[in-house]
């Protein structure tokens, strides 16, 4: 059986025949004027400064979700008044349509954009949304869209002791689509506040935070999307013991990097901007997620390692308990050199070095015998590996080097003697 639609629907001669009155030119100046206040009413409220990843401003002041919603309502009641003092409406009859269109389409675009900020799909969804929603606001200007919703309706079959049709399932995704879009617009909306201003351990414990917030709202997200389609909840038993024994068999990888994350993220073991060291490879934590972690080397590579091999396997962490670190490097001078005058002057070559520290300081060492001369060895100390160590040891070589050259001391290199028999 068909359904009414909720909207009257409008035919293009009735249409044309409306827009030809001369109460049409009252429409007109009542939707510019809703236009204006909307623009003005934006203005005043954002400022000269854009927030940044806002959802209700955007960088121009149209392309925000205040815009539209604002347009939309004061053009909704300007339609009520208008209808009150008996004024024929036609220009109404596609404002309308057009500003819900125009307010749904900035709604989907910023949430995506705001929860996804890198993905390139984004693009692809707005897009696709975008022609959906102009498909259907000239459907129903030119009043194909109800009859093409009758049609759809009209379609339709038995599912246990529901009467399912094409019309139902098609609304039912679109509701499904518009619920999920709020939870990820409420989930960023409460990452972004919990983030704000959060560093080091604050910042680990307000990710974790931020991770089980947007899990659990994209959950009860599902779960209203599934009620809003016509899933019988109570059906989602038998799935849910299916889910299950995935999880214990294929999944279960998945599922301990997940779990191994909000370990990471509660215990504060490892913290955004620590420097680690893990199977073999060096850099800065950028990010933890609740599957993985991404590590940034100094030489701008990235690797992206599972969660749980920060858990089960052994981690270098040089910034948990004290950010410095100790550096060696090694040089040798000829037998015969004065140890007693040259440690002093070394050491304070390597203390006027700016990357050094001062406490603890640097330090020489009479290392080994070596064939060709007396292996000595550097230590200092740096605060900031997450600048780069290569780079520190070749100043420290470099006021080596410079502090030999001006005491007189050789540095050997192999000599070898042939003869011939």
């Amino acid at each position: 059986m068909s359904r009414p639609s909720p909207l009257p629907a409008v035919t293009l001669d009735e249409l044309f025949a409306a827009l030809t009155h001369r109460s049409a030119w009252v429409e007109l100046a009542a939707v510019a004027g809703c236009l204006t206040l909307a623009w003005l009413a934006v203005r005043l409220v954002r400022g000269p400064q854009v927030p940044a990843q806002s959802v209700w401003f955007g960088r121009r002041i149209v392309d925000g979700v205040l815009f539209p919603a604002l347009a939309l309502a004061s053009a909704y009641a300007a339609q009520v008044a208008l209808r009150a003092l008996e004024v024929p409406l036609a220009v109404f009859k596609v404002a309308l349509p057009v500003l819900l269109s125009f307010a749904v389409i900035r709604l989907s675009v910023r949430v995506l954009s705001a929860a996804f900020p890198s993905s390139r799909l984004v693009r692809v969804a707005e897009r696709t949304i975008s022609w959906l929603a102009w498909l259907a606001v000239v459907g129903w200007i030119t009043g194909l869209l109800p009859v093409v919703l009758e049609e759809l309706d009209a379609i339709h079959w038995k599912m246990g002791g529901a009467t399912v049709s094409v019309r139902s399932l098609i609304e039912g995704a679109l509701v499904a689509g518009f619920v999920l879009v709020l939870v990820l617009w409420v989930s960023a909306a409460i990452e972004a506040r919990l983030l704000k201003g959060a560093f080091g351990e604050q910042l680990s414990l307000r990710k974790a935070a931020a991770n089980a917030v947007r899990a659990l709202l994209t959950f009860i997200g599902l779960l209203l999307a599934l009620t809003a389609v016509g899933i019988d909840l109570t059906a989602l038993s038998v799935l849910g013991g299916a889910i299950g024994v995935g999880l214990g068999f294929g999944l279960q990888k998945l599922a301990a990097n997940y779990v191994s994350g909000f370990v990471i993220l509660a215990e504060r073991s490892l913290r955004i901007g620590d420097m680690v060291r893990v199977d073999g490879f060096e850099g800065r934590i950028t990010d933890i997620a609740t599957r993985y972690t991404v590590i940034r080397a100094l030489n701008g590579r990235e690797s992206i390692v599972p969660n749980e091999l920060l858990i089960t396997q052994r981690v270098e962490n040089s910034s948990l308990a004290d950010p410095k670190v100790l550096l060696q490097s090694t040089v040798q001078v000829a037998y015969g050199t004065a140890l007693e005058t040259l440690f002093p002057r070394l050491v304070e070559a390597i203390a006027q070095v700016p990357r050094v520290l001062q406490d603890p300081g640097p330090g020489v060492q009479l290392s080994a015998f070596a064939a060709d001369g007396l292996e000595l060895t550097l230590n200092f100390w740096i605060g900031d590996p997450e600048n780069g160590t290569g780079n520190a040891r070749s100043e420290v070589n470099l006021a080596v080097l410079r502090c030999l050259e001006a005491a007189g001391v050789e540095i050997p290199f192999p000599q070898r003697v042939l003869r011939r028999a």
